[in-house]
């Protein structure tokens, strides 16, 4: 990479959980590709403005996978989408193979028969919420602990095929592999969590079930190029991202409410009508984490200015992406009914999240759900008061609330 006099230091501080760094602003207008250096010291370029952000999602130039894996830029010392990933010459038909085998678990017609079970578990969540707010003696239950975490986690298990008595430990496997804070813990635990998934595969294998992972053992028993260690890393990986954002998500999209409470009680007057427009204003402004979309430049790329060359790192900020002044009105307000109704908080192009219609769905259950049982619900904290996650995804590990 291209020496530089400056270059700046990854995670940009921000003010708090909801609100980016001010410099993000500065550099989609006058740097939207910047020299920077990642959390663990190695350098990279950080991709600002939606208009490269959507194209640099799309563009087959640039990989999870680095021609030389040894020497690429690292982005955190977690384990999971910390550095390279994937084959670099097979990248390309690797995913085109895992999207054909993914895409009809995640299809709409699956995502309708799950929704009826979401709605009875959220509001066995919410009965349970109620009973402790009125044991409490303050009054104040964590509605991240009690709906926020266990909801995304139950859903992702029920669609995979986890047994639900393997929750509690898959959880923990998954936190501790994407913290930042806790150094080779976080590998350990990645290797923990691939001999429990090889575990469960094997304890499925003799009657194989309606499920994700089922499946995924179907496939790679008919196919001789599915590499056996393919498929354990992306039932990890499913498992992973199926269920972190997701938790993010219903945090991050409590606080923008209750902060802006206008909105709040325009979804209690109408739950149904507004939860739609709601979700994707939470989807566009509560990208979660600090540290967005690691790629690499798989051949020398110009673009804004800059020359990427091959094996580069890129991080893609869709956070920042998401905020585009030249893209969105007030881009930095939180506005259901602003008239711009893309976003890229699902990716773009080939790399379009598989799991986008499972989000929304649990999105929207939930916060239908909240507006109708809860509508006095309130913070109990002050913003700046709550307890971040160290994770790669970020959002909160507490979400104290009363009525």
């Amino acid at each position: 990479m291209s020496a530089t006099a400056e270059r700046l230091q990854l995670p940009l501080p921000r003010p708090n959980v909801l609100d980016l760094a001010p410099l993000y602003e500065v550099l989609r207008r006058e740097a939207p590709i910047a020299a920077v250096t990642t959390p663990v010291g190695d350098p990279a370029w950080l991709v600002t403005r939606f208009e490269e952000v959507r194209l640099l999602l799309g563009d087959k130039r640039f990989g999870r996978s680095h021609p030389e894996p040894e020497r690429a830029s690292r982005l955190s010392s977690a384990a999971v989408l910390d550095g390279p990933t994937g084959e670099y010459e097979t990248e390309e038909a690797d995913h085109a193979r895992m999207r054909r085998l993914l895409t009809p678990a995640f299809s709409a017609k699956r995502m309708r028969m799950l929704s009826d079970h979401m709605g009875e578990l959220v509001e066995g969540y919410l009965d349970q919420l109620v009973a402790e707010h009125e044991a409490a003696p303050d009054g104040v239950v964590d509605l991240h602990s009690r709906l926020a975490f266990p909801l995304p986690v139950a859903m992702i298990c029920r669609l995979l095929g986890v047994p639900e008595s393997d929750h509690e430990h898959f959880s923990s496997l998954s936190e501790r592999m994407g913290n930042t804070a806790i150094g080779e813990e976080a590998h350990r635990a990645r290797e923990e969590f691939l001999q429990y998934m090889v575990g469960l595969i094997e304890t499925k294998r003799p009657a194989l079930g309606e499920d994700v992972i089922s499946d995924l053992v179907r496939a790679q028993s008919a196919d001789e190029a599915y590499d056996y260690d393919q498929m354990v890393q992306l039932c990890v990986g499913l498992l992973f991202a199926g269920h972190e954002t997701t938790v993010n998500r219903i945090g991050l999209g409590v606080l923008f409410l209750l902060t802006r409470r206008e909105h709040w009680d325009a979804l209690v007057a109408d739950p149904d009508g507004r939860v739609d427009a709601t979700v994707e204003e939470i989807m566009r402004l509560g990208a979660p984490g600090d540290f967005g979309l690691l790629r690499y430049a798989h051949t020398d790329v110009d673009l804004a200015g800059v020359t990427i060359r091959r094996g580069d790192a890129v991080v893609i900020s869709i956070n920042a992406a998401n905020r585009d002044a030249s893209v969105y009105s007030e881009a930095e307000t939180f506005d259901p009914d602003r008239p711009e109704r893309t976003h890229l908080g699902f990716g773009h192009g080939a790399h379009f999240c598989i799991g986008a219609s499972l989000a929304r769905t649990e999105l929207r259950v939930v916060f239908a759900a909240l507006a109708r049982r809860l509508p006095g619900l309130r913070l109990a904290k002050e913003l700046d008061e709550l307890e971040v996650r160290t994770t790669l995804t970020g959002g909160v590990a507490e979400l104290p609330v009363t009525w």
